[in-house]
């Protein structure tokens, strides 16, 4: 699901960023668009790359008709956890978007059939065990100013407190680059959270292009709007859950955290006038702020995906394939300003960090520059994604049903077997993918991690 040279938008939608020229990766996937930000002809139906943008004036498809309106914006408004205007500064956008004449097929999942539920995944041996409550300390202790000294940690969430979640499915309705099973894939994530893992739909916000009401429209401003209402009033212990499937892709990295010099972005539905969010934005709105001992599990079914939330810890099946070095960077400055964020002290950390900016001004913002690129966090922060920040993520069908190929793989790997470990799970991903797709999964964290424990969410 991925434009992988969107030349417009810019990092902050401010001034754009122009044309460069795509990493060597690219080279196969025919020439850039010209600077006129020309479109290219689209690929076969089934391709998520290359694909030419929606259009300004996208359309919206009618709503289904599959019984999803219980987790609908009625009813969230009487929840505990609401989504309103009063609640963290929500402002719907003016003026509603443009019917279309869409019919929706249908988004219910079926749980793969002929397969028994079992404890545990064929790999490994016997069920894993929990995580941990206690603080979980890391790394080398550190010296600071003033003689103190501070060793990084986190905890990890019991999955105990309040559960609410975030499901965006874009399918660009009317455009020549729609997609046909993100806003299937939305409403199974949300219908697998209310079932196995006891999440309740009028604490679940679904973003989708076939919405009636123009709050739950995926543009921009609704998605951010969104994400700062699924992380506020953190809570340790607490269950919080992302969920993003359409369009993705990479921009030019302005701030040199990334390793490959390209940003991973996604795409709401009202892109080409409010520009695309960079992963930088997704990590500061929803990793930041958590407290230790409170989960976050997101889940990207889109292009480019393999870091979409800058975490710095990644894993494959193969183990641990990227973590941050924690000394080297101390000897660059980090301790010198980050030390309260290495003892968990976020808010202290945050409001040095929120006035930073992408270029920093003097050898002090520098050092706290420093500190925030290790991306590391004493909350319990995974990622789960559909592929590396180089591959392509496949718009697919299964049981007869348009989906994303991440979104049943997760969902069916854990309806086959609920009781799985970390390593387990990403290994049965990986079979559910294994054979029809080339995607492959990875699962990136804001801390080094345990792979043989539980995974509960």
């Amino acid at each position: 699901m991925s434009w992988n040279q969107y030349p417009g938008g810019g990092h902050h939608q401010q001034g754009g960023y122009g044309y460069r020229p795509p990493p060597p990766q690219w080279a196969q996937q025919g020439p850039p668009p010209p600077p006129n930000m020309g479109y290219r002809p689209p690929p076969p139906p089934q391709a998520y790359y290359n694909n030419p943008p929606p259009p300004q004036q996208y359309q919206r498809p009618a709503p289904q008709q599959n019984g999803y309106q219980q987790g609908g914006y009625q009813q969230q408004q009487q929840s505990q956890g609401n989504y309103r205007t009063s609640n963290g500064g929500y402002v719907p956008p003016t003026g509603a978007p443009v019917e279309a004449s869409y019919h929706h097929t249908g988004a219910g999942y079926t749980p793969p059939s002929g397969t028994p539920q079992r404890t545990s995944a064929p790999y490994g041996a016997g069920a894993p065990i929990r995580p941990p409550s206690q603080a979980q300390h890391y790394g080398p202790q550190l010296q600071g100013q003033g003689g103190q000294s501070a060793q990084p940690y986190f905890q990890y969430s019991q999955c105990t407190g309040k559960k609410k979640a975030l499901c965006i499915g874009i399918n660009y309705v009317g455009s020549s680059s729609a997609l046909a099973g993100c806003i299937n894939d939305a409403h199974n994530v949300q219908k697998f959270l209310i079932e196995r893992y006891g999440y309740k739909s009028e604490d679940i916000v679904m973003l989708t292009d076939d919405a009636r009401n123009p709050r739950q429209i995926p543009t921009r401003a609704n998605i951010l709007a969104a994400m700062h209402w699924l992380v506020q009033g953190a809570q340790p212990n607490d269950s919080l859950f992302f969920h993003y499937s359409g369009h993705g892709g990479q921009t030019p990295d302005l701030d040199g955290d990334e390793d490959d010099g390209y940003d991973e972005v996604i795409y709401p539905l009202d892109f080409k006038t409010a520009g695309h969010i960079v992963d930088d934005d997704m990590h500061n709105i929803m990793v930041r702020p958590l407290p230790a001992g409170c989960r976050l599990t997101a889940i990207y079914d889109s292009c480019h995906s393999g870091t979409a939330l800058d975490l710095p810890y990644i894993y494959s099946t193969e183990g641990v394939i990227k973590e941050p070095n924690l000394l080297a960077e101390a000897g660059q400055g980090l301790l010198s300003a980050g030390m309260s964020y290495l003892r968990g002290d976020t808010g202290g950390m945050l409001q040095g960090i929120m006035g930073i900016g992408k270029k920093v001004m003097n050898q002090n913002s520098g050092a706290m520059e420093k500190a925030r690129q290790t991306k590391t966090s004493p909350a319990d922060v995974i990622s789960w994604s559909g592929c590396k920040d180089s591959q392509t993520s496949a718009d697919t069908q299964e049981a007869g049903r348009a989906t994303g190929a991440m979104s049943y793989a997760f969902i069916a790997a854990l309806t086959k077997y609920p009781q799985q470990s970390y390593v387990q799970l990403l290994n049965t991903i990986r079979d559910e993918l294994k054979g029809k797709y080339d995607q492959k999964p990875q699962l990136s964290a804001s801390h080094p991690m345990d792979t043989n424990i539980l995974f509960i969410c």
